[in-house]
């Protein structure tokens, strides 16, 4: 049998804290442990009790999942929309409404987290599917950008580092100035914080752009 999980659990309500901590503290596959105790570069999960994903819950998350000690997974009373793409923005991998989080759900949810992927229960992630598909359209597509932050334009001039070309014959294949060119790869490399043209073209292909 695998080390147990060390798990921390965080909620404004003591009770709540309490009672969760409690119910964990039974299963073999948890350690239950204080926020103190995490350990960086040690595998945790940090488990963030909320009546709903306000503006504090998500100051939580973030600082829990900024610490690069704790994957987060996040179980609230009520999570509307708005609510739920904030708490997947602000680092949770995993989202469990709190009438349903029960031992056995909480474990697999931990496992999950702990493995590096995600939980969200059916309903939820169609609506932020949804939300997902509306923003494309509505926010990036007409600014000429995908949700892997980058453009058309850009996409063209990496294909084209990505191919060996230069400057100058990135500029004449395109019908760019080469200014133009270089513009291009400077704002991506900065607004990406990449190091250079070498990074941005392994960024690109890791993200499947080119």
């Amino acid at each position: 049998m695998s080390a147990p999980i060390p798990v921390v659990v965080y909620a404004r309500d003591p009770i709540s804290q309490t009672g969760m901590a409690s119910a964990l503290g039974f299963r073999p596959e948890v350690r239950i442990v204080n926020e103190e105790d995490l350990t960086e570069g040690v595998l945790s999960v940090a488990v963030v009790i909320a009546d709903e994903v306000d503006d504090e819950t998500v100051r939580v998350v973030r600082r829990m999942q900024r610490t690069g000690r704790a994957r987060v997974v996040l179980v609230a009373t009520r999570i509307d929309d708005g609510g739920l793409l904030a708490a997947i923005e602000a680092g949770a991998c995993g989202v469990l409404r709190r009438a349903e989080a029960n031992a056995e759900r909480m474990v697999a949810a931990m496992r999950t987290a702990a493995a590096g992927d995600g939980t969200v229960p059916p309903d939820l992630l169609g609506r932020l599917l949804n939300q997902v598909g509306q923003l494309q359209r509505e926010v990036l597509a007409p600014r000429g950008l995908s949700f892997s932050g980058v453009s058309d334009r850009e996409a063209q001039v990496l294909s084209l580092v990505a191919d060996g070309f230069d400057t100058a014959q990135i500029a004449r294949q395109l019908s760019y100035s080469e200014r133009t060119v270089k513009n291009v790869l400077h704002d991506l490399t900065a607004r990406l914080q990449l190091r250079n043209r070498s990074h941005a073209v392994a960024y690109a292909l890791r993200a499947g752009i080119i």
